[in-house]
């Protein structure tokens, strides 16, 4: 059975292939002429490729013995320059040694002029230092090529400054010794605090200072131009820049900065009062609003118990006319109990002022409570501030002294403005605290006098 199915499928295969056969065959019939002739072009190229490489090999052959010859000729100029490197090593070797012994006699001829221009190196040096920071630098701005250049050749061993220059080098340092000790107007590029740059006429006093229409001005980096100084210093050292500019004799007073800047640097950093104020933050912020409160009920307490004094004491000199005052309330009451015993009259006039003393005392305890509070206020800013400048400490470090500023800052001025605020305070209060007493004491007086006098007319 298996035998019979395994004939069947060769005899299926076996026709499958034969007509496969047949197609392909009628396929290949339609196309033979063209496959004949790709056939004739394959043998062609092969026979010109055949040729092309007998070529290439009968011109190889043939440059063969040129090659040989353009080596000998490679090794003919190879040993050429090996003979002259050989020549120029003598010669720099003789060279070298010759030179060796010009140095030797130029030392020795040299003799003090050695040390002369190394004594002019280091003083050209210490100059050039000198200049770049002098003010006077934009006035005299050839002077900055004549440095460079000398310099420049004090660096140089084998080049020395001639008469000519070292003459030079001494005026300009006569020159400059000259011109800190005048006072010179000229003009000059300022660049403004706006950003913009005009030529001005600026004045210089010396090494030390330089102004232009009432402002202190400043020598910019490269040298060329001055800046106005974004932060002029307070108003006592700028007020007597003007005087000073317009002069043409005489003495005017003036700043002067001896370090050439640095201390008028140091001033314009300096913060303003508002800046300190904002340094103290909330804290501080709570506290000054607490002070302006406190002054102003303070002097609004002063004025009406002035006022409420004036009164009283006018109504002293008129007591047959009870006035709109509190000794004038009293006197109504007194008037009121007129049929009344000594001792009811006692009692009413001893209500009567109690009634008024209130008034009187209206918003002391207020005062007092400010005077006593703002200095805990300090206090609170002053633990806030160092709270902030331990916390900068644990995640910075102490390398930089300027992150915990801040911190520090806060505290110390929390506690000045605390105290600030309660000093005049406390000396407030007790102003005011007194002027009411004082319309007390002469309300209480009256109604003392008025029931003596009571009693002595019953007695």
């Amino acid at each position: 059975m298996k035998t019979t199915n395994l004939l069947k499928s060769i005899s299926t295969v076996a026709i499958t292939g034969v007509l496969a056969l047949g197609i392909a065959t009628s396929a290949s019939a339609a196309e033979a002429v063209n496959l004949d002739r790709l056939m004739d072009q394959v043998r062609q190229g092969k026979a010109l490729d055949s040729q092309d490489n007998s070529a290439r090999i009968a011109e190889f052959r043939a440059d063969r013995n040129k090659q040989q010859g353009l080596l000998a000729t490679a090794n003919s100029a190879k040993n050429a320059q090996e003979n002259e490197s050989a020549r120029l090593n003598r010669l720099f070797e003789a060279n070298d040694v010759q030179i060796i012994d010009l140095n030797e006699k130029l030392d020795l001829r040299l003799g003090d002029l050695k040390e002369l221009f190394g004594v002019l190196q280091q003083a050209s040096g210490d100059a050039k230092a000198g200049f770049d920071s002098s003010i006077t630098s934009v006035q005299f701005p050839e002077r900055e090529a004549y440095m460079a250049d000398i310099m420049t050749k004090m660096g140089q061993t084998s080049k020395f400054a001639s008469v000519s220059e070292i003459e030079q080098f001494w005026a300009e340092m006569m020159n400059e010794m000259i011109q800190s000790g005048k006072v010179v107007k000229f003009n000059a590029p300022v660049n403004l605090v706006g950003g913009t740059t005009e030529s001005r006429e600026v004045t210089r006093f010396g090494a030390f200072n330089v102004v232009s229409n009432g402002k202190y001005l400043k020598m910019s980096e490269d040298r060329k131009n001055y800046i106005e100084l974004p932060r002029q210093p307070s108003s006592r050292f700028l007020g007597k820049v003007s005087g000073a500019e317009s002069s043409t004799s005489g003495l005017s007073p003036l700043a002067v900065d001896i370090t050439r800047g640095g201390i008028l640097e140091t001033y314009t950093r300096k913060p303003t009062l508002m800046e300190k104020v904002k340094e103290g933050k909330e804290v501080g912020y709570v506290i000054i609003a607490l002070g302006i409160l406190g002054v102003l009920l303070a002097l609004w307490r002063f004025i009406s118990l002035t006022t409420t004094s004036s009164a009283v004491k006018r109504q002293v000199k008129n007591i047959g006319k009870p006035g709109n005052n509190p000794l004038g309330r009293v006197l109504k009451v007194y008037n009121e109990s007129a049929d009344a015993n000594t001792e009811t009259l006692e009692l009413r006039l001893s209500e009567a002022v109690l009634k008024e003393t209130p008034k009187l005392n209206k918003m002391l305890a207020f005062l007092k409570i400010i005077a006593v509070v703002a200095p805990l206020l300090g206090l609170l800013g002053t633990v806030t501030g160092m709270i902030n400048t331990f916390q900068a400490i644990q995640l910075y470090g102490t390398g930089d002294p300027k992150l915990m500023a801040g911190g520090i800052s806060q505290a110390l001025v929390t506690t000045v403005l605390g105290l600030v605020v309660a000093i005049p305070m406390v000396f407030l209060h007790s102003i005011v605290a007194s002027k009411a007493k004082g319309v007390s004491e002469i309300i209480t007086q009256q109604a003392a006098g008025m029931i003596a006098e009571r009693a002595e007319q019953t007695s």
